[in-house]
């Protein structure tokens, strides 16, 4: 069962050195779990906002926004792109994350409005006064762009969705590079998604709604970004990767990673 990061309390082991016979190596140790981070007060009160739907924060406990939000970085006064924001779940908290002094682009794909048949959820979001700094970007996905150079460009379970028919498959390459066009220099790129099995690649993604990680990190870094480093704090080891994500059986309970990608500071 996940627990709030807060929660965790770290350990420290302290091992005696002493003289042993040559023997059989030693299995490596597990790697570490990621250490308490402190959720800086904005993040703090853009989640405990009490404006925000019921639907939404009944989903905290699994989706944990502080701890992914503070681990991406988000200040106030940042200008960050929503990359396929769904219905505003991210949306709404980082409107009010980034505060009157910074803006949030929620940008939908086209191919996404096309096939939906409906205008987007997050219009909604847009349109009510309590989130003045949040504009819905209608474009296609290799055009994307924003108004003005970006902090942050957040994207949460719909990086598969780019590798599927849903968006119309645009060439990742271009989606990327725009991505790393549209930032400043020293800007985030932050990819959280339901992971599939090692080595799967592009596999699982339309049918099962994963992707492996590795994908993903050679795709990213291959526009230019560099690799920063993993969140594990929505990893999940009872899952084992082989099922719909819409599953009853896992649904709410994924294995996912975060991984943050940066633009080098040198990059135009």
């Amino acid at each position: 069962m996940r627990k709030p990061l807060l929660s965790l309390v770290a350990a420290l082991a302290v091992t005696a050195c002493v003289t042993t016979p040559m023997g059989p190596a030693e299995p490596p140790p597990p790697p570490p779990a990621d250490a308490p981070v402190s959720i800086p007060a904005n993040i703090i009160a853009a989640v405990d906002n009490p404006l925000r739907p019921e639907v939404d924060t009944r989903r905290d406990a699994d989706r944990l926004p502080a701890q992914v939000l503070a681990f991406a970085g988000v200040r106030s006064g940042a200008k960050v792109a929503d990359l396929i924001p769904g219905t505003g779940y991210f949306t709404r908290i980082l409107s009010k994350a980034v505060g009157p002094r910074g803006h949030v682009y929620a940008y939908v794909p086209d191919e996404l409005t096309k096939l939906a048949n409906r205008e987007p959820a997050v219009n909604a979001i847009a349109a009510d006064p309590a989130y003045k700094n949040v504009s819905v970007v209608l474009n296609l996905l290799p055009n994307f762009g924003a108004p003005e150079k970006l902090d942050l460009v957040f994207t949460a379970q719909n990086y598969h969705d780019m590798h599927t028919p849903l968006m119309g498959r645009p060439d990742m390459a271009v989606v990327n590079r725009k991505v790393f066009q549209s930032l400043k220099p020293g800007g985030v790129y932050l990819v959280l998604d339901h992971s599939a099995q090692p080595g799967s690649g592009l596999r699982d993604a339309e049918k099962l709604h994963r992707i492996d990680p590795e994908t993903v990190k050679a795709e990213v870094t291959a526009a230019g970004f560099v690799f920063e480093g993993e969140s594990r704090v929505l990893r999940d080891a009872a899952d084992k990767r082989n099922v719909s994500v819409f599953d009853p059986s896992i649904r709410g309970k994924t294995d996912q990673f975060i991984y943050k990608f940066r633009k080098p500071a040198g990059a135009r």
